[in-house]
């Protein structure tokens, strides 16, 4: 199909994980938009697209319609920030969080745009919550038919054991994601990744690629990671004495991730905004002394080692801004499978009117051959009609 007749709009855009994994699919790519202002070197670099530096609170109909110009098929997509979600249970709570309600605002916007499809990215948690629901049912009021489930990312060739819950909603038939690409015996691995990337020390950066950076560690976490076995140890494997006392106690037990060294032949674990700290989660190397490096985190989220994050090439390496671009993004070998899947749908769409469109002709020169005997309509060529 001619893919010039659609454009796309990615709300919550960050540096561009699902406009560029769209993109990637050949979806063409209009504007991002995001409350960080940060994110505009790399969203506009690396995907082309405009960069809107506005809350999607104050976000207006007509700022998103200009950029729909000329579209046959509009979609909207959208991943809102997701720590409410991921970190609160329905027994705690806080409904004064302000991201909580950022999923009614994505729904405020398709209800005034009407786009012919929506698609949402977000964690699995979400589903358990009323807000979700509603968004679900709106959608629904307003005739989209709606597909969602959780998927596990490794099952789409994507190297960390991440699960998300994705949607997708049309307003012109029914849609779904494309089957899954890897079985488990074929799943992307850590080592497939970055196994062969050059050694670091903890504070070191590769001569040859900025990006490969670790931070450094303090001389106690070092002697941690030091005596952390390799390929999955964790902090329980350590002498008492470099046990933090919060572990200690029996709430602490639980937290066994923390600390932890990563498995060369799985998954990673999922990448965060705190993904190069080794304190805050299983991100130490599988044998080397250091937590991974941002180049190690970008191509866990499967960003390519192409994709530009960083504007001044003079400046020091910003880890805390670039390691928060990285673990907000949505993969973008994710948003390719959510591209493929809205072009295949849009492929049977065009498939059908073709369909219609034969018929309805074959249907005229039959009324005419007959001379007006519309009942023998029904007789042609019924395999047009599949």
């Amino acid at each position: 199909m001619d893919l010039s007749q659609v454009r796309v709009v990615d709300l919550f855009c960050g540096v561009g994980g699902l406009s560029y994994g769209l993109k990637s699919a050949n979806l063409p790519i209009s504007m991002g938009v995001d409350i960080d202002k940060t994110c505009k070197f790399a969203y506009e670099k690396n995907v082309g697209g405009v960069f809107l530096h506005k809350s999607i609170r104050s976000l207006q109909k007509q700022d998103i319609t200009p950029f729909f110009e000329g579209a046959k098929y509009r979609v909207l997509v959208g991943c809102a920030p997701c720590q409410t979600f991921s970190s609160y249970t329905q027994k705690n709570r806080n409904k004064n969080d302000e991201k909580w309600t950022l999923l009614d605002e994505f729904k405020r916007l398709i209800v005034g745009i009407l786009p012919e499809i929506v698609s949402m990215e977000n964690v699995p948690n979400l589903a358990k919550y009323p807000i979700f629901h509603s968004f679900v049912k709106t959608l629904c009021k307003l005739k989209y038919l709606v597909h969602y489930e959780i998927v596990f990312c490794p099952k789409y060739g994507i190297p960390q054991g991440r699960k998300r819950l994705v949607l997708v909603a049309s307003r012109l038939g029914e849609i779904k994601l494309i089957a899954p690409t890897h079985t488990k015996d074929r799943y992307v691995t850590l080592r497939d990744t970055i196994g062969s990337l050059p050694r670091l020390r903890d504070g070191e950066q590769d001569k040859d690629d900025s990006l490969h950076i670790a931070r450094k560690l303090t001389p106690i976490n070092q002697k941690r990671i030091r005596s952390t076995p390799p390929n999955g140890g964790g902090w329980k494997d350590w002498s008492e004495d470099l046990i933090l006392d919060c572990h200690k106690k029996e709430s602490g037990k639980r937290f066994d991730a923390v600390y932890g060294r990563m498995r060369w032949d799985e998954p990673s674990p999922t990448m965060t905004t705190l993904c190069t700290s080794l304190g805050n989660g299983r991100f130490g190397h599988p044998e080397q002394h250091r937590a991974i490096s941002l180049r190690e985190a970008s191509l866990l989220q499967t960003f390519p080692p192409s994709y530009d994050f960083i504007e001044n090439k003079h400046l020091p390496i910003p880890m805390a801004t670039i390691s928060r671009h990285i673990g907000n993004a949505v993969p973008p070998k994710l948003g390719k499978v959510i591209g493929q899947s809205i072009i295949k749908h849009l492929e049977e769409v065009e498939k059908r009117a073709d369909e219609k469109e034969c018929f309805e002709r074959g249907g005229a020169k039959n009324l005419l051959d007959k001379n007006g005997k519309s009942h023998k309509i029904a007789k042609i060529n019924k395999s047009l009609m599949l």
